[in-house]
């Protein structure tokens, strides 16, 4: 006679370490437990330090605003559901996590460094270290996106143009994928997951929106790149 297994799961204040800022408030980091077969695992929510950043952070008038710890417990349930909606045929704790370790990236995330250090190559060839050092250290601490639209600002018109052209070679596709999550995400949730790529709607949708706002690039061709991330 066959068994049939019970998966739980619940996101929890981990008491035993110690009380940790989220954008001021202090409190225990978040925690994830799953039980399968009478064996349990614990690890930390991905989305609990995702939005720990200090660009998830907007200080405007006064007054400060960033994502509630209740945003993020209901995103990582949301993941979680997912992925064992994903791992329940022939389920084992080490493939869940192995598949949460997976869906759970943030797509601008993972790309945001890299495209950090291009601007940073960029605008020292151009003969602007002290510029490129500044928004190298200073972007980290505010969305990368929004200092790209600043410079749009601050710079000549063709020199802004070659620097977003450029991106489109010689950097990760952090530029577009943003671009296309602001379209429908709202602050200050703002990511896009590998777990919301995989559905097939969303990377159909990134097609289009790069036909529509990138018109020097190859809408397949920036889809493939993300595809490409994945595999890393």
């Amino acid at each position: 006679m066959s068994k049939t297994y019970k998966v739980t799961y619940k996101t929890y204040f981990n008491e035993r370490l110690k009380h940790v800022s989220f954008h001021g408030k202090l409190t225990h980091p978040l925690y994830v437990q799953v039980t399968f077969d009478r064996r349990t695992i614990f690890f930390k929510s991905y989305y609990f330090e995702l939005f720990s950043k200090p660009r998830y952070l907007l200080l405007a008038a006064g007054k400060k605003r960033g994502p509630s710890v209740e945003e993020v417990i209901a995103k990582e349930n949301e993941l979680i559901d997912f992925v064992i909606d994903q791992t329940l045929e022939n389920f084992t704790l080490e493939r869940f996590k192995e598949q949460y370790n997976y869906y759970c990236r943030d797509l601008c995330d993972i790309t945001e460094d890299g495209f950090r250090e291009y601007l940073y190559t960029f605008l020292n060839d151009k003969g602007m270290p002290a510029l490129a050092t500044v928004v190298k250290d200073g972007s980290k601490s505010r969305i990368l996106y929004d200092v790209v639209q600043d410079l749009k600002l601050a710079l000549k018109s063709a020199l802004y143009e070659e620097l977003i052209e450029n991106s489109y070679h010689y950097a990760p596709p952090y530029l577009p994928l943003f671009g296309f999550m602001t379209q429908f995400k709202e602050w200050p949730m703002l990511s896009l997951s590998v777990m919301e790529w995989a559905q097939r709607r969303v990377r159909n949708e990134f097609i289009n929106f790069c036909s529509l706002h990138n018109y020097n690039v190859d809408p397949d061709r920036e889809a493939k790149r993300v595809d490409g991330l994945l595999r890393v």
